[in-house]
């Protein structure tokens, strides 16, 4: 039975579900400050867009296409100590429209960090295993990045914020050479060949590391990288392999999930996105997706349940469940399935 020391996950991690009013408003309920923000239309097609506390509320990167910080006034304007404030853009904040908000706590401000070859800024949290960094590219293979998370790293995500490149993803589970990558604004496979974007043995409690691909580490360019290490009844990131079925595979997180999102590694497929805060119960069909500026939709066959230990895959869709397909996906908790204070999850 899981155990954990994080009793509330909504303290670290929080989904919230506004309606846009096209003037300035202040979205609360978060639980914390966010350290960052991941805000999606529902109802309409606008980017995805992510605000950091390093790079600043003002500076937004998207996670369906390549280019580099977007700057805009009246999409976010500032971040709240129960949430954030929304401007007068419609891609965040349109008369009427519905937004889904993903918010991650990290440790606020940013500090240097001279842990690795190149000297990093992070603000981090190493109770719940997230942290988000910046820095600058010098071309080495090799090359080491402080993350400040005291554990190895299950997942990171990072991007090129003065230049127009992907998204190059590594997930312990299945990068297992230093050119294995997957690009979370594309829908293609795990590429296992081409120029190296990690250095996968160089990655430890206080490090990850890189080749010397530009998506990654090219000399000139800045970068963000966000970084998860696995908690135990809080945030579960790995694989499995699908059976065709709308019985589909169970995947054990020792959590009732808030949040999961997954994507095929073996073909292509979208990196879809589901929430306990859009569907209230199961099954849990609205969904989202990463790569793409599509608003929200019930497609059929890529049903999932979130349970009090774990996810169910009820749809036998080829993006979620294709017989003999590999996934990897990402969860985060809304309840441990056991806490410290003994309280048992229970079903939705």
């Amino acid at each position: 039975m899981a155990y954990t020391t994080i009793n509330k996950p909504s303290e670290y991690f929080n989904t919230k579900l506004y309606t846009g009013n096209g003037s300035t408003q202040s979205i609360t309920g978060v639980n914390f400050q966010p350290d960052l923000v991941w805000i999606k239309g529902r109802s309409t097609a606008p980017d995805h867009f992510l605000f950091d506390v390093i790079r600043g509320v003002t500076n937004s990167i998207r996670t369906n296409v390549t280019s580099p910080t977007y700057t805009e006034a009246q999409l976010l304007t500032a971040f709240g100590s129960d949430g954030f404030t929304v401007g007068t853009n419609g891609n965040l904040n349109a008369s009427s429209q519905t937004f889904a908000s993903w918010n991650w706590l990290a440790g606020g401000t940013g500090v240097s960090n001279t842990d690795g070859s190149i000297t990093s800024t992070v603000s981090a949290s190493t109770t719940s295993g997230f942290s988000i960094v910046t820095y600058s590219g010098n071309s080495t293979a090799g090359a080491t990045i402080g993350h400040g998370l005291n554990s190895v790293p299950s997942m990171v995500i990072v991007k090129s914020i003065t230049n127009a490149e992907s998204w190059p993803v590594y997930l312990k589970s299945v990068t297992t050479a230093n050119n294995y990558y997957l690009y979370l604004n594309s829908t293609g496979a795990l590429v296992t060949s081409g120029g190296d974007r990690w250095s996968v043995g160089s990655n430890s409690s206080t490090l990850f590391g890189l080749g010397n691909d530009g998506t990654t580490n090219q000399s000139g360019q800045t970068y963000v990288a966000y970084c998860f290490a696995e908690k135990k009844g809080f945030s579960k990131f790995g694989s499995y392999v699908g059976n065709g079925s709308t019985d589909g595979t169970f995947i054990y997180t020792g959590f009732k999930p808030a949040y999961v999102m997954i994507k095929r590694t073996d073909a292509v497929s979208e990196w879809t996105m589901w929430d306990n805060k859009r569907n209230t119960y199961n099954v849990t069909n609205l969904e989202l997706e990463a790569n793409t500026s599509d608003a929200e939709a019930n497609v059929g066959g890529r049903e999932i349940d979130l349970l009090s230990n774990g996810i169910k895959i009820r749809g036998d869709s080829i993006y979620t469940n294709a017989s003999g397909g590999t996934y990897i996906y990402m969860a985060f908790a809304s309840e441990p399935l056991v806490g410290t204070n003994n309280i048992p999850a229970t079903a939705r």
